[in-house]
């Protein structure tokens, strides 16, 4: 054997391994493996999110609606109400 191949076979071989290995757990977990790996998770947390945002912008939207038409009410209202009793 030569030297380098010694070498190899002494630090490089177990080292190469012991890489692999922990790629191979990297890439089980980004993909899954037949289960929802970190892609699908953040796929899904993407989607919750992008209702969460519109589910508040519709309740923001009618709450300030809301206060809107009450504030009206509370203005013009009773000018209509006066207006009309003439």
């Amino acid at each position: 054997m030569s030297p380098s191949s010694e070498q190899y076979e002494r630090v490089c071989k177990d080292q190469f391994r012991l890489v692999i290995a922990k790629l191979d757990r990297l890439d089980e977990a980004v993909r899954g493996n037949g289960k929802p790996g970190i892609n699908r998770r953040l796929d899904r947390l993407e989607a919750v999110d992008a209702a969460r945002s519109k589910l508040l912008w519709l309740i923001a939207a009618s709450t300030v609606a809301l206060a809107v038409g009450a504030l009206w009410k509370l203005f013009f209202g009773a000018y209509v109400t006066n207006f009309n009793n003439r």
